[in-house]
């Protein structure tokens, strides 16, 4: 998979959540050009979406659906749907996950209509191949159960490479420079002493007054015994209450208290005593420059300011969209739970295809 079609997928995954947008409602625009929410009805029978002039139906879903819950299954075994993450079930999680990366396609290639955006004879011929290579792989279980026929799948594909080059298209002029301190990763050791408890699920409790108090003392001697002479990395074996002694770290990476000492720190240099939600720290500088990190850093930083800007401009058309999700069907989609149904590689038939198209 190549690097854009790459950078597509993962900006997929972040970015915004659709469903609650696609609530059994819809919006219309108001005189500010923001979304009103008014009802509406008059799904065909199988449509589980619109938005704006866009629509999904039962087969498109059930496609992505589908593969996402057999790769789950590859890996996990078929017990796994109903164990919670968070207050939702997996499967809940799933079903979201495919709404929401549909509900993105659809508004993103009414966004490339907007452009002007449109695919190349070759690109429109490769999701010809694609389709007929993923459709041919389906045996008659799968088929029916998806519900779909070829050209159902050379629409999926279609809309995902058109989403994609819309991607690549509002992102290309986007380069920023980054200077060596706003990308720089800095090594440091540390001792840590905590103000906070962990009660029976886990969750951080803060120490009361008194039990802060002894924390500090602790803190001020271990650094007393540095003033006079000890030996950093010895002093964090014995004393430090975290398993980890070295961190590596860019800006924004760290509590803000933290980071401002470390960034401002000389190589060798150890810093006073630093106060922060979780406990006291004393932090020494191993590197003030790791030239290779900060390299890579200078990449993930732009590639995040075009995820942004993209973000922006994807957020802003989609208030302009009617959507409207049909509740009641979308409720009624279950898993597959067929022995011959194990496709897997929709995605996998796609990169194949357009790792070097896009």
């Amino acid at each position: 998979m190549n690097v854009g079609t790459n950078r597509f997928l993962i900006f997929l995954l972040v970015l915004g959540c659709m469903c609650a947008c696609l609530c059994g409602c819809a919006g219309s625009k108001n005189k500010d050009g923001n979304t009103q929410i008014v009802l509406t009805t008059g799904f065909e029978e199988d449509e589980i979406f619109r938005i704006g002039e866009s629509s999904c139906n039962l087969s498109e879903i059930m496609v992505y659906l589908t593969n996402m819950q057999n790769q789950y299954e590859s890996v996990y075994g078929s017990q796994i749907w109903d164990r919670m993450i968070g207050d939702e079930t997996l499967k809940k999680k799933v079903k979201d996950v495919a709404l929401d990366r549909l509900a993105q396609i659809k508004t993103m290639n009414l966004l490339a209509e907007r452009e002007g955006i449109e695919l190349t004879q070759q690109e429109e011929e490769e999701v010809q191949r694609a389709a007929t290579e993923y459709f041919s792989s389906l045996n008659e279980v799968e088929i029916s159960s998806m519900g779909i026929d070829e050209s159902t799948v050379e629409k999926l594909y279609y809309e995902y490479a058109l989403a994609n080059k819309v991607y690549n298209y509002i992102i290309e002029e986007i380069n920023p420079e980054i200077s060596d301190d706003e990308a720089r990763t800095v090594t440091v050791s540390q001792i840590f002493v905590k103000t906070y408890a962990l009660d029976g699920t886990g969750t951080k409790v803060p120490y009361t007054e008194e039990s802060k108090a002894l924390a500090y003392e602790k803190i001020r001697e271990i650094k007393k015994m540095l003033r006079e002479g000890a030996d950093f990395d010895e002093l964090a074996t014995r004393y430090s209450e975290d398993g980890q002694f070295t961190f590596s770290f860019r800006k924004g990476e760290a509590e803000s208290a933290y980071e401002e000492v470390a960034f401002n720190l000389g190589n060798g240099e150890i810093s006073d005593i630093i106060e922060t939600e979780s406990g006291y720290y004393i932090i020494k500088c191993v590197s003030t420059l790791d030239r290779e990190q900060t390299d890579q850093n200078k990449i993930k930083i732009i590639e995040e300011r075009k995820e942004e800007v993209f973000a922006q401009v994807y957020d802003e058309f989609v208030l302009t969209q009617i959507r409207n999700l049909n509740d009641e069907l979308w409720e009624q989609v279950e898993f597959i739970h067929e022995e011959e149904c194990t496709t897997t590689t929709f995605f996998d038939v796609y990169n194949r295809h357009f790792e070097s198209q896009l």
